[in-house]
């Protein structure tokens, strides 16, 4: 019998991650051995690991399964709206989800998932529109507007070339307004139903391909700029399409996207040891 480590490899839009299947939570999920996972080069490589546990393995209330998402760096993450949608396609893969809705259980509270065949819908819950801010990139400043959806974002409504804009290196952010710091969105204006672009610098990570709570915040700021309160919007990001709904001001919110699994293994026992 193998003493391999189980695991498969998915994305949502090109924002890839490792998951891990521990029903039982039996797994020593260090911070340095996530790190090592989503190296690009010693490890699988990944933005983010999503644990795939049981709550009451856990210790806590709520649904049977719960998504522990952990970011590149090894550090805890509130919520992944592309990660949540690859956790409920790996939960069908297994065939603990078949159809219909489920609800599973996040940091950031209960979020509800259901199958629309290629696609994973989420009910993200309420984007809580909070003070504006200034993004700084390249010593220019982004007006922008903090957006609490599980986990924190400064989304900036611009007209700039968002290609040009480099994002190799974090933005800069008002600390005292995001002390745990915060997910930067750069979002072109909304017009009309017609697709808004949009890139994201994540913190613990980088400039990823595409942020599924970016998503939903850069929407929730490209209508507000637009002065409306509600709607649905395609958004492209670098690495595919995303649908965002927003009702009632942002009380309510849906994300709507792909979420694909690409590869299944195992890890090797005595390099998961060596990793810490």
């Amino acid at each position: 019998m193998s003493d391999g480590i189980p695991f498969s490899k998915g994305h949502g839009t090109q924002n890839d991650f490792v998951v891990l299947p521990d029903p039982e939570g039996a797994l020593d999920l260090t911070p340095a051995r996530v790190a090592a996972l989503c190296d690009r080069r010693r490890g699988l490589g990944a933005d983010g690991v999503l644990r795939v546990v049981r709550s009451a393995a856990l210790g806590v209330d709520g649904p049977e399964w719960f998504m522990d998402y952990r970011n590149a760096d090894g550090s805890v993450a509130e919520m992944c709206g592309n990660g949540v949608r690859v956790f409920a396609r790996y939960l069908q893969h297994a065939g603990w989800f078949r159809s219909g809705e489920l609800p599973l259980g996040t940091r950031a509270g209960v979020r509800r998932v259901t199958l629309e065949g290629d696609w994973v819908a989420v009910e993200m819950g309420r984007a809580l529109v909070g003070a504006e801010s200034v993004a700084t990139v390249g010593g220019r400043e982004f007006p922008g507007v903090a957006v609490d959806v599980g986990n924190p974002h400064l989304a900036c409504v611009t007209d700039t070339d968002l290609a040009g804009l480099d994002l190799t290196v974090p933005p800069g952010r008002d600390e005292a307004l995001f002390p745990n710091g915060a997910n930067v969105e750069f979002v072109a204006p909304a017009r009309g139903d017609e697709p808004v672009a949009m890139r994201v610098h994540e913190r613990g990570v980088g400039e990823t391909r595409s942020c599924g709570t970016g998503t939903v915040a850069a929407v929730v700021a490209a209508l507000r700029a637009a002065g409306r309160a509600e709607g649905r919007l395609p958004v492209d990001t670098p690495g595919g399409r995303l649908e965002v709904t927003v009702r009632e001001g942002g009380a309510s919110t849906v994300l709507h996207g792909p979420a694909v699994l690409v590869a299944h293994g195992e890890l090797d026992r005595s390099w998961w040891e060596s990793a810490g």
